[in-house]
């Protein structure tokens, strides 16, 4: 009975079962993980990627980090846009074949990639201005650290460790970053308290 199913499949099943929820992604990860040891007497190995390929897909919404929603009136198919091999080569020309972070390059032994400034997931197009070249670890920490969601707690900490010390400079300074995110709409799951 169970000899065609796939991990595609169950991550689907769970989300048909839910729709319309915002899911936080340990509720998804614990029953594919135990469904599946069940169901096929196995390790579901990466279920993390799995709902990620169907959050690229267009399947599910992303609705903030480790958030999902499955709203089946919403469901469109995108294709994600990758750098071609002379888009790639432009970009790392035009960055001097170094990252762009901190400055390594291939004479420093570093492997270096061509990343989307705003991610594919995000929508981001695969146009020479939405390229950078990253060494493989900071490609690495971008997609592994949220760099907007760090940024945004970082000036948050701040602007409350100026503001127990009364430095109005420094709380003034920060005021002004964190309204640029309010205004943009970016990381608003990430609530500043003025």
């Amino acid at each position: 009975m169970y000899k065609t199913l796939t991990q595609k499949k169950l991550v689907i099943e769970f989300f048909e079962k839910n729709p319309y929820r915002d899911i936080k992604h340990p509720e998804v990860v614990d029953w594919l993980t135990k469904e599946w040891l069940k169901r096929k007497g196995e390790v579901f190995r990466d279920p993390d990627r799995a709902i990620r390929l169907l959050s690229q897909q267009g399947f599910l919404q992303k609705i903030s980090k480790g958030v999902y929603r499955y709203d089946p009136d919403y469901i469109k198919t995108r294709e994600l846009e990758d750098f071609t091999p002379a888009q790639k080569e432009e970009i790392l020309k035009r960055d001097n074949y170094r990252c762009v972070l901190c400055g390594r390059g291939l004479a420093d032994g570093v492997e270096l990639q061509v990343d989307h400034i705003k991610a594919k997931d995000y929508g981001g197009k695969a146009i020479i201005e939405n390229g950078q070249t990253l060494c493989a670890q900071h490609n690495f920490k971008k997609k592994n650290y949220n760099q907007t969601e760090t940024g945004k707690k970082m000036f948050i900490r701040l602007y409350e460790a100026s503001k127990a010390i009364g430095d109005t400079d420094t709380q003034k300074f920060c005021t002004e970053i964190l309204e640029v995110f309010e205004q943009n709409n970016v990381n608003g799951h990430i609530v500043w308290k003025k």
